[in-house]
């Protein structure tokens, strides 16, 4: 019939465009009815923050394939010893800030730093001034001593220093086929006076690994691989907040490039004379 209006098959009229911030809220949408409230709401934002990324970046299908390919690269790169993806994450900063964001802590508390790929759980338990070392590396040796305290400067009772460290050749025993395994690691509990001492070698500069993919993505982004001596410990006690850090050598090399933006000032110790006295400061829960 003359001037009737064209069939839906027939329409030539322009469809209502689907833009990207209407695909955002479809995924958000099927998100919406989560069966753990915290995991939906961390999905969620990770959505947000992707589809954000994404669009500010002007990804292509080229660079999306090229992400993923690394992904699967730094996934197969983990097993028992290595951990390749907290190297990522500890490289990219992403676990210095997860540090900072939990270690919100009163003013007066050790300043917290990165937790790193080589830490092994349930050490042994040693008596306080024993040494941590069992295949003898060489290096300087080195006294570890000092209180945990709490904010009212109290000693602690029953706190424990959980210490880990590279050997003097620079490499950690879960990197080093030659070293005895849990060298270079042990546990120490405080009595009543609070007070720690341990026994061990001055720590030495060392790279990061740098023969998979992370050490190929800074590469690619202009970065050594480098972090400074440290040596490693959590502290913890009954009724406090755990504390993650490091005692840094004010000697090092690197303290200011951190290849995972580890170092905080409090933390630097000199270490020349082969003492260091250093009093750590927890906060109640």
């Amino acid at each position: 019939m003359v001037g009737s209006a064209p069939s839906p098959e027939t329409s030539n009229a322009p469809m209502a465009s689907f833009s990207t911030a209407d695909h955002l809220t479809e995924a958000l949408e099927a998100y919406a009815n989560p069966v753990n409230a915290r995991v939906g709401e961390i999905t969620r934002a990770a959505i947000k923050h992707l589809y954000a990324f994404a669009e500010e970046v002007g990804l292509t299908r080229e660079e999306w394939f090229a992400g993923i390919g690394f992904l699967t690269a730094v996934g197969q790169m983990c097993d028992e010893q290595r951990q390749e993806f907290i190297l990522m994450s500890d490289t990219l900063g992403f676990s210095m800030l997860i540090e900072m964001i939990n270690q919100d802590a009163a003013e007066g508390t050790t300043d917290p730093t990165v937790f790193g790929p080589f830490h092994i759980a349930d050490a042994a338990i040693k008596e306080m001034g024993e040494s941590i070392v069992i295949d003898d590396q060489g290096g300087s040796p080195l006294t570890l001593s000092g209180t945990v305290r709490n904010l009212d400067g109290e000693p602690i009772e029953g706190a424990m220093l959980d210490v880990w460290q590279n050997a003097a050749n620079g490499l950690y025993d879960v990197q080093d086929p030659d070293q005895t395994p849990m060298n270079m690691r042990g546990r120490f509990i405080t009595a009543a006076d609070g007070k720690f001492s341990y026994q061990t070698v001055r720590p030495i500069a060392y790279s990061v690994p740098f023969d998979g993919p992370v050490g190929a993505m800074l590469t690619a982004n202009g970065r050594h691989a480098w972090r400074p001596a440290h040596t490693h410990m959590v502290v913890s006690a009954d009724g406090y907040k755990p504390i993650t850090t490091h005692l840094f050598d004010q000697e090092s090399e690197y303290l200011d490039s951190d290849a995972v933006f580890g170092v905080r000032e409090s933390l630097i110790v000199d270490m020349s004379q082969g003492v260091v006295n250093y009093d750590f400061v927890l906060e109640p829960n």
